[in-house]
């Protein structure tokens, strides 16, 4: 039975990438961190309580990481342990910057001493690529890396040095460049999750409005549970190397906002204002990602459209709301 590390795997692509490996068969480990309020240690794993096996530990601990994989040996890596949120990162940046990068090092450092025979994924982002984009449209594999936030840059330092302990030390160490990709999972002070909540408790008459940064900041989004296989495709390819997880299609925040109220059959221009708080110093216009290597070579394809991953998650919302509705 192969055994699998999986860091962050308490949050949104953690927990379905386990509940993807358990049903192949894997034995399942993961690393938490500890929280002072129990209750949000592990709400998206309670469901696979004895199925899985966690570890306290943290990127910035190197003596946990050492305990924990020497006791693990694990067969793959997945590092998907980050501080994940982009906006807040302009907040942070001395920690983003710690847990995104110099965790990815201590990390690497732990597996090159322990188990260098193990396989290794980081996940990496497309915030990475900044404003660039290509002549046709896309950001690929080619395209120059200018990231415009410290989330980005601190990503872009762990894309490298996964490509550098690859190359000096001879480990099969792979980054998938993912982008943006959400589920009823997804924490809901990301825009997705942030806005289908919202609408959904204004359908409910909880709320009047939804406040939002920038409307016409536009991106590719897919589903969590379709990236989650991509990692996995990615790590067991023969080849370490760099691939991209995208739809290809890019929508805009207001694209977004329209099709989540329309669902709900109501016009997103009566309750959506703009406030300037939630936006950024410095804005990502445009994501559309060129996944054509990773579509070919692995055989990967998304399974979720953009509008049923909004439908979803707009059912989960309906479910949670009225539950809470009938407890009070």
């Amino acid at each position: 039975m192969k055994k699998a590390l999986i860091t962050g795997i308490s949050g949104q692509d953690g927990s379905y990438l386990s509940e993807y490996l358990i049903s192949l068969g894997y034995e399942v480990h993961g690393v938490v961190r500890r929280h002072s309020v129990a209750e949000n240690q592990n709400c998206r794993l309670h469901h696979l309580n004895g199925e899985i096996n966690t570890h306290y530990g943290d990127l910035l601990d190197i003596p946990s990481l050492t305990r924990i994989i020497s006791e693990v040996k694990p067969d793959e890596i997945y590092n998907l342990a980050a501080m994940s949120h982009v906006r807040i990162s302009f907040d942070i940046p001395s920690f983003t910057i710690q847990t995104n990068a110099l965790g990815v090092l201590n990390l690497l450092e732990v597996y090159k001493s322990i188990v260098p025979e193990a396989k290794f994924y980081q996940a990496s982002s497309s915030e990475m690529f900044g404003n660039s984009v290509d002549e046709d449209g896309v950001q690929s594999l080619t395209t120059p890396m200018k990231p415009v936030s410290p989330y980005g840059c601190a990503k872009l330092l762990g894309f490298n040095l996964v490509r550098h302990y690859r190359h000096a030390y001879k480990l099969h160490a792979c980054n998938g460049i993912l982008f943006n990709h959400e589920s009823p999972r997804r924490g809901s002070n990301f825009v997705t999750n942030k806005v289908v909540k919202t609408a959904v408790e204004i359908k409910k008459g909880l709320r009047d409005k939804l406040e939002l940064g920038n409307l016409d900041s536009y991106r590719d989004w897919g589903h969590s549970k379709d990236y989650v296989r991509a990692m996995h495709m990615i790590i067991n390819h023969e080849t370490p190397d760099e691939w991209i997880v995208a739809t290809g299609k890019t929508h805009s925040v207001r694209d977004l906002c329209e099709t989540v109220f329309s669902k709900l059959d109501m016009d997103y221009r009566d309750y959506v204002v703009q406030n300037p708080k939630f936006m950024r110093p410095e804005e990502l216009k445009y994501l559309k990602g060129e996944s054509q290597k990773t579509r070919d070579v692995l055989g990967w394809q998304p399974e979720y459209t953009f509008e049923s991953m909004l439908e979803e998650m707009i059912q989960r919302w309906m479910r949670e709301i009225q539950i809470d509705q009938q407890e009070k």
